[in-house]
């Protein structure tokens, strides 16, 4: 505990203490926090290394670098790293946003273990990535797990609120590609020839030369906005798948019931990608792999 400044005041005597972070900052197990991290940023102790030297006596050895280093800055608070980043969470902030506002805020420096206002930043925003990096996922869930346990003891919360989760995953990226005709003319092709090889079937041509070609050419008039040029891509495209479904349908008759109607199922997806056009109402974006290519 720092010594009294009788030319300052102290942090409790200007805020409301029944503010939520300074009702959330008493409650805090803020002892167990620090014991729990603190030897996750000791110092390493280093093994050093024997040096040989010569003197009046002759030959000495000793053993320099041992121990943990002295050298170097201080490393910042515990408390104070911890309270930054549960602040930058709750609030919605950046790293440096946050330490603009803690600069600020009275209730962010009481919340973080200072006594008296502090008029200046509270560390580096290098310091907060890197205390960040080194506490890693485990320990980020650890905090979470004691702020969850000081929010039920202050009665914020009910445990009957941990019965169910909700996870909002609208913004959350997805692998999802654009369903351009070029690109499920190819699929379709693709997927069709991999049904027809696992079912024994041996294909006139599969076209994988040409319609990696064609693909690649589209992508690229599509870019430069060359549309006439497309649109043939386009139409051999359609060409090639539609020759494939034709050769497998006319080789699919020795073949046994069930792969006849896995092949039934893509033949006829296949064809409605092959058949229909921009302005069409009810057409087909994209082509479902799970159970007809696990099928036979």
């Amino acid at each position: 505990m720092s010594k009294p400044d009788f030319f300052r005041s102290r942090l409790d005597a200007m805020i409301d203490l029944r503010h939520p972070l300074a009702v959330l900052a008493r409650r805090m197990p803020w002892a167990s926090i620090e014991a729990t991290l603190a030897p996750m940023f000791e110092r390493r102790v280093r093994e050093g290394r024997v040096m040989e030297g010569v003197d009046l006596f002759g030959a000495t050895t000793a053993l320099a670098g041992v121990g943990a280093s002295a050298a170097g800055r201080p490393p910042s608070p515990i408390h104070l790293m911890v309270g930054l980043l549960y602040l930058k969470h709750a609030y919605n902030e950046s790293d440096e946003s946050v330490c603009e506002r803690w600069a600020q805020d009275v209730y962010f420096q009481f919340f973080c273990g200072e006594e008296y206002f502090q008029a200046r930043m509270p560390c580096d925003l290098t310091n907060l990535v890197r205390f960040r990096q080194a506490l890693g996922e485990a320990g980020v869930e650890e905090l979470l797990a004691m702020t969850i346990a000081a929010a039920t003891q202050m009665k914020a919360i009910q445990p009957v609120e941990f019965e169910r989760l909700i996870v909002e995953s609208t913004v959350q990226e997805k692998a999802i590609s654009s369903p351009t005709d070029s690109r499920l003319l190819e699929v379709a092709r693709i997927k069709l020839v991999r049904l027809a090889q696992r079912a024994g079937l041996a294909l006139k041509q599969t076209y994988e030369r040409e319609g990696k070609r064609l693909r690649r050419c589209a992508g690229d008039y599509a870019h430069a906005k060359q549309f006439k040029r497309l649109r043939r891509v386009l139409k051999r495209q359609r060409t090639v798948l539609g020759r494939v479904p034709r050769d497998i349908e006319r080789k699919m008759l020795d073949l046994s019931h069930e792969r006849q109607t896995s092949l039934l199922v893509w033949l006829e997806r296949a064809w409605r990608i092959c058949r229909q056009r921009p302005k069409d109402k009810n057409k087909l974006y994209a082509l479902i792999t799970s159970s007809p290519l696990r099928s036979g």
